[in-house]
């Protein structure tokens, strides 16, 4: 079974092309210093994009689909 994560921001039209990239990379896990070597920026400027980006009032969600959490029949896995 192939259940996929998806990630969702809410607000991200308040943000800028820049943050929404800052943002998803750092809700994602990754480091300051990753983010620095994929975007070629500065920690300096990813502090900056993120803080502006958490000060525009960002939301995430995670979407998870139903069979992850055993909702429909078939999905035994974690059954007692």
């Amino acid at each position: 079974m192939d259940c996929k994560m998806k990630i969702e921001i809410r607000g991200a039209h308040k943000l800028s092309f820049r943050e929404r990239q800052v943002v998803v990379l750092k809700e994602m896990g990754k480091s300051t210093e990753e983010i620095c070597r994929q975007l070629q920026i500065s920690s300096s400027t990813v502090a900056t994009l993120y803080n502006r980006a958490r000060g525009k009032g960002y939301e995430v969600v995670i979407v998870l689909p139903g069979e992850v959490l055993g909702l429909f029949e078939g999905d035994n896995e974690d059954e007692e």
